[in-house]
Protein backbone atom coordinates (compact mmCIF):
# COMPACT_ATOMS: atom_id res chain seq x y z
CA UNK A 1 0.00 0.00 0.00
CA UNK A 2 1.36 3.55 -0.74
CA UNK A 3 0.96 6.20 1.58
CA UNK A 4 1.22 9.79 0.97
CA UNK A 5 2.71 12.66 3.41
CA UNK A 6 0.94 15.69 3.63
CA UNK A 7 2.71 18.87 5.05
CA UNK A 8 -0.23 20.51 7.57
CA UNK A 9 1.64 24.12 8.05
CA UNK A 10 -1.04 25.25 9.61
CA UNK A 11 -1.40 22.51 12.61
CA UNK A 12 2.69 21.71 12.57
CA UNK A 13 2.34 18.41 11.67
CA UNK A 14 2.92 16.06 8.81
CA UNK A 15 0.21 13.61 7.84
CA UNK A 16 -0.87 10.58 6.56
CA UNK A 17 -4.57 9.80 5.84
CA UNK A 18 -6.14 6.47 5.62
CA UNK A 19 -10.03 5.97 5.37
CA UNK A 20 -11.30 8.25 8.31
CA UNK A 21 -8.07 8.06 10.42
CA UNK A 22 -4.76 10.02 10.64
CA UNK A 23 -1.33 9.55 11.64
CA UNK A 24 1.02 12.21 12.32
CA UNK A 25 3.85 13.52 13.68
CA UNK A 26 3.73 17.20 15.19
CA UNK A 27 6.97 19.52 15.02
CA UNK A 28 8.07 23.01 16.48
CA UNK A 29 10.56 24.99 14.51
CA UNK A 30 13.36 26.94 15.37
CA UNK A 31 16.18 28.49 14.29
CA UNK A 32 17.85 26.59 11.90
CA UNK A 33 15.87 23.49 12.78
CA UNK A 34 12.96 21.65 13.27
CA UNK A 35 11.73 19.55 16.69
CA UNK A 36 9.59 16.49 16.32
CA UNK A 37 7.76 16.74 19.10
CA UNK A 38 5.04 13.57 19.15
CA UNK A 39 4.33 10.57 16.36
CA UNK A 40 0.98 9.32 17.00
CA UNK A 41 -0.32 6.11 14.69
CA UNK A 42 -4.00 5.09 15.29
CA UNK A 43 -4.30 1.53 16.00
CA UNK A 44 -6.37 0.94 12.70
CA UNK A 45 -3.17 2.12 10.98
CA UNK A 46 -0.69 -0.16 12.90
CA UNK A 47 1.49 -2.73 11.20
CA UNK A 48 1.31 -1.02 7.75
CA UNK A 49 4.77 0.58 8.14
CA UNK A 50 3.01 4.00 8.52
CA UNK A 51 5.08 4.95 11.45
CA UNK A 52 8.48 4.32 9.64
CA UNK A 53 6.87 5.76 6.76
CA UNK A 54 6.20 8.70 8.06
CA UNK A 55 9.60 8.88 9.90
CA UNK A 56 11.66 8.52 6.80
CA UNK A 57 9.70 11.41 5.36
CA UNK A 58 10.39 13.93 7.96
CA UNK A 59 13.67 13.28 8.42
CA UNK A 60 14.48 13.42 4.33
CA UNK A 61 12.16 16.71 4.81
CA UNK A 62 14.57 18.29 7.56
CA UNK A 63 17.70 17.16 5.14
CA UNK A 64 16.48 18.41 2.01
CA UNK A 65 16.08 22.10 4.05
CA UNK A 66 19.08 22.14 5.64
CA UNK A 67 17.21 21.89 8.90
CA UNK A 68 18.97 20.05 12.00
CA UNK A 69 16.63 17.72 14.20
CA UNK A 70 15.96 17.87 17.70
CA UNK A 71 14.26 14.38 18.17
CA UNK A 72 12.10 15.17 21.25
CA UNK A 73 9.11 11.77 19.81
CA UNK A 74 11.11 8.63 21.76
CA UNK A 75 9.86 7.33 18.14
CA UNK A 76 11.84 9.80 16.20
CA UNK A 77 14.79 9.52 18.23
CA UNK A 78 14.75 5.38 17.95
CA UNK A 79 14.24 5.47 13.95
CA UNK A 80 17.31 7.69 13.58
CA UNK A 81 19.28 5.88 15.97
CA UNK A 82 18.91 2.47 13.58
CA UNK A 83 19.02 4.31 10.63
CA UNK A 84 22.63 6.37 10.71
CA UNK A 85 22.11 8.01 7.65
CA UNK A 86 20.35 10.42 9.55
CA UNK A 87 22.61 11.19 12.32
CA UNK A 88 24.45 13.77 10.92
CA UNK A 89 21.17 15.95 11.44
CA UNK A 90 20.19 14.95 14.03
CA UNK A 91 21.28 17.68 17.26
CA UNK A 92 21.47 14.24 19.60
CA UNK A 93 24.05 12.85 17.42
CA UNK A 94 25.62 15.15 16.32
CA UNK A 95 27.34 17.17 18.65
CA UNK A 96 29.12 20.29 16.93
Amino acid sequence: MSHTLIHNESKHQFEVHLNDSIAFAAYERFENGITYTHTEVPTEMSGQGVGSFIAKGILDYAKENNLQVKPECSFILSYIDKHPEYQDISVVHNKK
